[in-house]
């Protein structure tokens, strides 16, 4: 609901704006001021101090009431990144103050004027980003996505090892060679009459020999097993996947935080500044008191002390950003979305535990190395049934090259297992060991995305209702501001109310901030828990 107030005031009006401006009130405020607008001579001033939240609709309107000269005003973080935004778009675009046809002779000039200069400085111009941008960028470029990526690969080729074994092998084999051989040693014996050696001689051989397993179970177990350790490996890999996109939207948020923390503290120096001027001037007319002024002083340094604070936090915030999208340390950042802190759009998740469980990556991890084990101990217990294999070569041999006839050799083994040593059933106790513990931390890991599902959800539907206190809670600390300035003025009260109310804003404006920031945490997390956050933030689904 929107709520509009138009006062005279001289020659002007000021429209006083409370509530949402959004959907349907947005035309309507639009109806509103094509009305009243069509009269000259009229300037306009538009207050959104009670305004909570205004959509992308409701911020091209004012930007349209501010191109035909409308003045806009607000003193909340929102409010003003909002007014910012207008402003700064207005200047590039040349709508407010700068007529088009200047704008671009003053960027012609400059362009001219600064030649390489300014091609060096387009190098290092800030990467605008919005989060989904951000999580792409380092889904692309992370290291620990690119390591989870080569550990992918890297268990396709195991796979293809595995494989290769169940193939038939071939290989070229060329000699060629001298041989002398001591008759004694080879009989055991020396014998009269005989030579105590034979050669040397010469032996050419070459040609190809190959083999291939007939029936091997063991092999075919082997090659299943790898098949599910590559499903292992690209649950880990989209597990890895997830953890960054959770640290790199944890992170994002923690800027746009800051930043809104750096609006506000600028927003309260402003008015500390401007109660510490109204005091001083009081005290030089001799309403006011030495010790109002004092006050006022006191609290326009706490304000500045809370500037810089908030604004160190932005630049140690934007340096963990950079580093977890593994950008030139160097780089800047802008937001091109730092307005939708404000908004609390719905989770856009479903939060049943069954997409949960078939949706996390860790559970599918767990799921494929059982499985593993299931073919290990397969192969393990096959092994004790014969195998056959073929095996053979052709080959042309002879004392040399111009001697040589050709010679094949083609045999089929079967080989039967009689005694292991207790190897095969010892390997079987050790599977059913390791089955039984992937059974347990599969349980355990199910009822922990139980929790955290039921924990985000929670969390998610609190932080809804905080934000909505925290806003109401900005509104009245900036009406308590601006009656016990009014009283002051009036000379009702000295400046400790207004030192209180100034206090209190900046608790309301710390808990407003916290509040969205706790929310859009709260849905990231939900989408985590639910293993959805990467459809969330890349609107891509994964498989």
């Amino acid at each position: 609901m929107l709520r509009v107030t138009i006062k005279k005031q001289d020659s002007s009006e000021i429209w006083e704006l409370e509530g949402k401006l959004s959907g349907e009130w947005v035309k309507e405020l639009e109806r509103c001021w094509k009305e009243r607008s069509s009269r000259d001579g009229v300037a306009t001033q538009v207050h959104l101090n009670a305004v909570t939240f205004i959509d992308p609709a409701g911020k091209q309107l004012l930007a349209e009431m501010y191109a035909r000269g409308a003045e806009i005003k607000g003193c909340g973080c929102m409010t003003r990144a909002v007014i910012e935004e207008i402003i700064r778009e207005a200047q590039i675009l040349g709508e407010h103050g700068t007529p088009k046809k200047v704008l671009a002779v003053i960027l012609f000039v400059t362009l001219v004027l600064g030649g390489a200069s300014n091609l060096s400085a387009q190098e290092k111009l800030p990467l605008k980003l919005t989060v989904q941008g951000a999580v792409a960028l380092a889904l692309r470029q992370n290291p620990q996505v690119q390591i989870a990526a080569i550990t992918f690969g890297e268990s396709a080729q195991d796979k293809n090892i595995t494989r290769a074994a169940l193939l038939p092998q071939s290989t070229l084999v060329v000699s060629d060679s001298a041989t002398r051989l001591n008759l004694n040693t080879f009989i055991g014996r020396p014998f009269p009459g005989f030579p105590q050696h034979v050669g040397p001689f010469q032996v050419f051989q070459a040609g190809p020999q190959f083999s291939a397993p007939l029936l091997d179970l063991t092999l075919w177990r082997r090659y299943q097993a790898a098949k599910h350790d590559m499903d292992a490996s690209s649950a880990d890999q989209q597990s890895i996947r997830e953890q960054i996109t959770v640290l790199v939207v944890s992170q994002y948020l923690g800027c746009l935080r800051a930043e809104a923390e750096v609006r506000a503290a600028g927003s309260r120096v402003q008015l500390a500044q401007a109660l510490y001027d109204q005091a001083a001037d009081l005290q030089k007319s001799g309403v006011g008191t030495g010790i109002d002024t004092l006050r006022a002083n006191v609290e326009l340094q706490n304000e500045k002390q809370r500037l810089l604070e908030a604004e160190t936090t932005d630049k140690t915030t934007m340096y963990g950003l950079v580093r977890l999208l593994n950008l030139d340390p160097q780089q800047s950042i802008e937001f091109d979305d730092a307005l939708s802190f404000f908004e609390t759009p719905e989770s856009g998740v479903t939060d049943s535990l069954t997409n949960a469980y078939s949706a996390r990556p860790e559970l599918r991890a767990l799921e494929a190395r059982a499985r593993v084990l299931q073919s290990d101990k397969q192969a393990v217990s096959e092994s004790r049934l014969p195998s056959m294999h073929f095996a053979g070569n052709w080959s042309y041999t002879g004392l040399s090259i111009t001697t040589g006839i050709p010679t094949y050799l083609y045999a089929v083994s079967v080989n039967v297992p009689l005694v292991t040593g207790g190897r095969i059933r010892a390997e079987n106790v050790k599977a059913d060991l390791e089955l039984q513990k992937i059974a347990e931390q599969r349980a355990d890991l199910r009822n922990q995305i139980a929790l955290e599902v039921k924990t985000a959800a929670a969390i998610l539907a609190s932080a809804r209702q905080q934000v909505d206190v925290a806003n109401l809670g900005v509104n009245l600390a900036q009406e308590e501001v601006t009656q016990a300035r009014d009283r002051f003025a009036a000379g009702v009260a000295d400046n400790i109310e207004v030192i209180s109310a100034q206090d209190a804003l900046a608790r309301a404006n710390d808990n407003q901030v916290a509040a969205l920031y706790r929310y859009n945490q709260a849905r990231a997390d939900l989408a985590r828990a639910t293993g959805q956050i990467e459809l969330l933030y890349t609107g891509k689904k994964v498989n």
